[in-house]
């Protein structure tokens, strides 16, 4: 690890029995899931000196993850499982009252822990009970029991199992929603936030209500579309970097973490991993800062996505579940 290399910040969850969260995170989603793969790179992350990692039951990757973990202890790379800072997600499938605990139970029995720091509702979206299947059949989706799931994830947390509990692309809406039946309100929305899609309403209705937000794809996202990527492709971003003598993504990323934000990005290159981690202990000038928010915005990944084209939505109105803010 670079002794020149500025600490990683920590930011302080509202629910006191959260350790601290590390002001960046690693990603862990990747498909298709070659465990060794992820194994490895998170070992190199830690040894880097990462100790905030992302995963979700959907990604398939608590397993690698937790291997990972196991392995850096008996290492000594870390020194007790409190210093490391571990994220996983409810999928929609388990998005029901009966099934929240069990599934949480099961992520971490595959990730060898006995918490998770956060555990996160991942769609406002709720799918027949079953198998996880990509993309989902429409008629598959059900009215979400937002007052009855939420309810679960407060028994998760209340029995510390999960130190803090939130949700994860959720609209300012879907969140009204959760904080009218909360008795413990969401202490993270993860959303993806990036300088091509800001989020400048959910950033402030979250500031408002006390919720830290955390950015997926804060690099643009996997080019699932082929379309190219808005991020790195920005000729703003590009100007910026060459200026400052940083590169493109290290802008990326320290204009999030100034908006308050935390960044979970993945990377398995050590060396980008390194490079993503060299992002305090400088700041962007205001002129940076006023040509960032005049990018042009555009939203990549929709609750569209996550159903296949075919079928009709039977028993629920599609624009419950859209993720868009409006």
């Amino acid at each position: 690890m670079s002794s020149t290399r500025a600490p990683v910040p920590e930011v302080a969850l509202r629910h006191g029995s959260a350790r601290p969260m590390p002001a960046i995170g690693m990603g862990t989603a990747n498909f298709p899931v070659v465990p060794a793969t992820i194994r490895d790179a998170v070992l190199a992350a830690v040894e880097l000196g990462y100790r905030h990692f992302d995963t979700a039951s959907m990604y398939g990757t608590e397993p690698p993850l937790g291997d990972a973990l196991a392995e850096a202890l008996r290492r000594g790379l870390v020194a007790s499982r409190e210093e490391v800072f571990v994220t996983t997600k409810l999928w929609c499938t388990q998005c029901q009252p009966h099934l929240v605990l069990p599934s949480l139970r099961q992520s971490l029995e595959n990730l060898q822990l006995e918490y998770v720091d956060l555990y996160l509702i991942h769609w406002p979206v709720s799918l027949k009970p079953g198998p996880a299947v990509f993309p989902a059949k429409r008629e598959d989706a059900v009215p979400f029991d937002f007052e009855g799931v939420w309810r679960e994830m407060e028994e998760c947390h209340r029995l510390g199992l999960a130190k803090a509990i939130g949700v994860s692309n959720f609209t300012t809406g879907h969140l009204d929603k959760i904080m009218a039946a909360a008795t413990v309100p969401p202490a993270v929305n993860q959303v993806e936030m990036n300088p091509v899609w800001q989020q400048r309403k959910l950033r402030e209705y979250c500031a408002e209500k006390g919720i830290h937000v955390t950015a997926y794809s804060p690099l643009g996202g996997q080019n699932w579309s082929g379309e190219g990527n808005a991020v790195l492709d920005s000729e703003v971003l590009a100007e910026i970097a060459k200026a400052r003598g940083n590169s493109l993504a290290q802008v990326a990323l320290r204009w999030i973490y100034e908006q308050g934000v935390t960044p979970i990005v993945k990377s398995f290159s050590k060396e980008r991993l390194k490079k993503n981690l060299e992002i305090f202990g400088w700041e962007l000038t205001d002129d940076d800062l006023l040509k960032i928010s005049k990018i042009p915005q555009k939203k990549m990944v929709t609750a569209a996505g996550l159903f296949s084209s075919e079928g009709e939505f039977t028993s629920v109105d599609f624009a419950d579940m859209e993720i868009v803010e409006a």
